[in-house]
């Protein structure tokens, strides 16, 4: 419920749960919820970790970053300077956007990792075969590991995403909203996202609750065809 306070519509960063217990396993995330539970008996040193924008990766990975004590870097950043220090640290590691890292360090990173033993999850929006990996040795690597998928969401998970994302921004809402919302909105984990806070922003601007017709005006803004 909206705090009867009164606040400025400002873009203010929020805090997402992100404990094992608040990720919600559907049909589309249960292998991948599967892979993380099941190490560190997983038959390589590393596991690739894919799924569409928002679909929850960062989520599982930093599960598995608190179960496993791992490091963090995102891909853009991982370069040659930065593979000894990260060996260096002697932890399981985890690279967010793989795919966009450059291919020798990531190649020496996966390198060093097997060699030292500690594993290493890497995140991507696509399976490492649609990469288009040109240093041969990295790709015969990537290809090779297992790869946990999250799929695109159906309605009950949408629905249970919307309850997750207006819960983590403190926002209690009906359960006709959440139905409103779930039979008009694109079926995206991305737009449930912009949704959300598009909604969040307009609730506090017009200082109303969040309700159906506020909704309806959010997603008419959004998406103008909707009824």
């Amino acid at each position: 419920m909206i705090s009867p306070t009164k606040q400025l519509p400002l873009d203010l960063a929020h805090r997402p749960a992100l404990g094992r217990d608040a990720f919600l396993v559907t049909d589309s995330n249960a292998d991948a919820v599967g892979w993380i539970d099941r190490w560190p008996a997983w038959p390589m040193p590393a596991l690739v970790l894919e799924g569409p924008s928002g679909a929850g990766k960062t989520h599982l990975a930093s599960v598995w970053r608190a179960r496993a004590d791992a490091g963090l870097i995102d891909g853009a950043a991982l370069d040659a300077a930065s593979v000894p220090e990260l060996l260096e640290a002697g932890r399981p590691l985890v690279v967010e956007a793989a795919d966009r890292a450059a291919e020798q360090p990531l190649l020496h990173l996966y390198n060093g990792t097997a060699e030292r033993r500690l594993s290493l999850l890497l995140t991507a929006d696509r399976a490492p075969a649609r990469w288009g990996t040109s240093l041969p040795d990295l790709s015969s690597r990537l290809k090779a590991l297992p790869v946990a998928t999250i799929g695109a969401p159906d309605d009950r998970t949408i629905h249970a995403v919307l309850i997750k994302l207006f819960a983590d921004r403190q926002l209690i809402v009906a359960d006709d909203v959440v139905d409103f919302l779930t039979a008009r909105m694109e079926r995206s984990f991305e737009a449930a996202n912009r949704l959300v806070s598009a909604i969040d922003t307009a609730s506090l601007a017009a200082r109303r609750r969040v309700s159906v017709p506020l909704a309806r005006d959010v997603l008419r803004t959004l998406y103008p065809e909707v009824d």
